[in-house]
């Protein structure tokens, strides 16, 4: 139990109505979840309003109301208390709720557009064979060592957050290792936290339904290192044009990582095939499990981090040569006829357009690459005939189909998808709106040592239809049909 006076450390009053001097059980953001005891702050959402909401909290056992808007009549005896913005100040409250957790903890931020998973991932796996005691949170799953956690964001809400970092830290974890979405920067889930680095990969076309345009993307990413101290350290990728304008307001220390220019964290690609990447890594050789220039750049990342946080050169080389990458990141399965099949979460024109100029480079001859690609609903639409024109100007064989429809027609984004396709790329094209029966249509296609990507969901077990999830997994429906697959001859 703490304090009510004493979680408001830091949040930006702007007026308090009642006794502050109030023992708390928790922090809800939802009020279907408060009890007896209860704050409740009331978050203005995409898509509802908490400040809707009091009379049920109050109703479920809310001791203090904190908003950004008073109701016109208080209750007595409950605690109102008005601020400027509730998504800040429910972050502060959490982080002194559950007593400053990030301090307590080596915990290092991954942001960017594409590879963050990866990269949280792989130095969870490194600094685990270390021998540290690590957590994890990303997008596929959030762990405790390896109590695996089911995530349901990339980053979780401030109080989900918090109560998360408070508990491993209570299970003697030393290093977490954490993926920071634009939305969770610009939401403030993150605020109040404690980094001891940040670690940018790139940024590329994404959400900008949310930030509605790519500069306004840009400036949200780049906060999160503006506001890192100068206890901390900043890596930030060399080769992405905007690599260096996320680092030049950073009280930070900067280091840059490259495969093309000068940088701290130096690498050169001296083979990339299926059996991985052979590297160099500031003049050290070293043969890494993971596949694709763009892992590279997520190695040389991790790499980084290790060395800043003062580990072993060759030991983390060492270990780093063993490790694979995250499920559903270039996930690929050999069927039978040798043809190779890959499922990976590429769902952005950029990550595509990686995706597939790494199976290129990978093919030994003439086999043909076949792609099934869909968009998410209710998600950014610009980026829908982008992700169709990079399919078919990189592919053999195109299948449009349904990723995440949500709550939009499955049908009517395909649509949006073909404007993106040229006459030559609309002749090796097909739309199916089913997935599973697109893979299908796929795998029927395939020839001896073809290759079939299936891009877009990558880790995600489910789809989302109409607001509800069905059962669906890419990867265990291919590697289903590749097995049973009789080869055309």
């Amino acid at each position: 139990m703490e304090q009510l006076q004493d979680i408001l450390y830091k949040v930006h009053l702007k007026e308090v109505h009642g006794n502050t001097s109030l023992e708390i059980k928790d922090l809800q953001i939802n009020s279907n979840n408060v009890t007896e005891g209860s704050v409740f702050i009331a978050i203005k959402g995409e898509k509802t309003d908490g400040h809707k909401f009091f009379d049920n909290a109050i109703q479920q056992g809310a001791v203090a109301i904190v908003c950004e808007v008073l109701p016109k009549k208080m209750i007595e005896g409950i605690t109102y208390i008005k601020v400027e913005n509730t998504h800040e100040a429910v972050a502060y409250m959490a982080n002194n709720f559950y007593k400053e957790p990030s301090k307590k903890i080596t915990l290092v931020g991954i942001t960017g557009t594409n590879g963050k998973t990866t990269i949280a991932t792989v130095l969870f796996k490194l600094f685990t064979q270390l021998g540290y005691k690590c957590g994890l949170i990303s997008t596929v799953q959030n762990k405790i060592a390896e109590k695996i956690i089911p995530a349901t964001h990339t980053t979780p809400d401030a109080i989900s957050l918090n109560a998360l970092l408070a508990q491993m830290i209570n299970e003697n974890c030393t290093h977490v290792f954490m993926e920071v979405s634009s939305h969770a920067i610009h939401q403030h889930r993150i605020t109040g936290l404690h980094f001891t680095g940040g670690i940018f990969s790139n940024i590329t076309h994404d959400h900008l339904d949310y930030h509605k345009t790519f500069d306004e993307y840009i400036k949200v990413k780049k906060t999160f290192f503006d506001h890192l101290p100068s206890s901390s350290f900043a890596i930030s990728n060399a080769d992405d044009k905007n690599g260096t304008v996320m680092l030049q307001n950073t009280h930070a220390t900067k280091y840059y990582y490259s495969l093309k220019t000068a940088a701290s964290f130096k690498g050169k690609i001296l083979d990339n095939a299926l059996t991985g990447l052979q590297m160099t890594v500031n003049d050290k050789e070293v043969h890494c499990r993971l596949i694709g220039e763009f892992n590279a750049y997520n190695l040389l990342a991790v790499y980084g981090a290790a060395i800043c946080l003062k580990q072993e050169n060759d030991k983390v080389l060492t270990i780093l040569s063993m490790l694979t990458g995250a499920e559903g990141r270039f996930d690929y399965i050999i069927g039978n006829q040798l043809i190779i099949g890959i499922v990976d979460y590429a769902h952005t024109p950029d990550a595509l357009e990686n995706v597939l100029n790494t199976i290129k480079k990978l093919r030994k001859g003439h086999e043909q690459i076949i792609t099934v690609v869909g968009c998410g609903g209710d998600r950014d639409k610009t980026k829908r005939p982008i992700m169709a024109k990079v399919a078919g100007s990189l592919s053999d064989k195109v299948i449009l189909t349904s990723d995440n429809p949500r709550t939009e027609s499955a049908e009517q984004i395909i649509k949006e998808m073909e404007e993106g396709l040229n006459s030559a790329a609309r002749r090796k094209s097909i739309s199916i709106t089913d997935r599973k029966e697109a893979i299908y249509t796929a795998v029927s296609m395939a020839n001896e040592e073809d290759i079939i990507l299936i891009a877009g969901k990558g880790h995600e077990k489910y789809q989302d239809i109409d607001g509800k999830q069905y059962p669906f997994d890419d990867k265990e429906i291919l590697k289903e049909l590749l097995n049973n697959k009789t080869i055309n001859k």
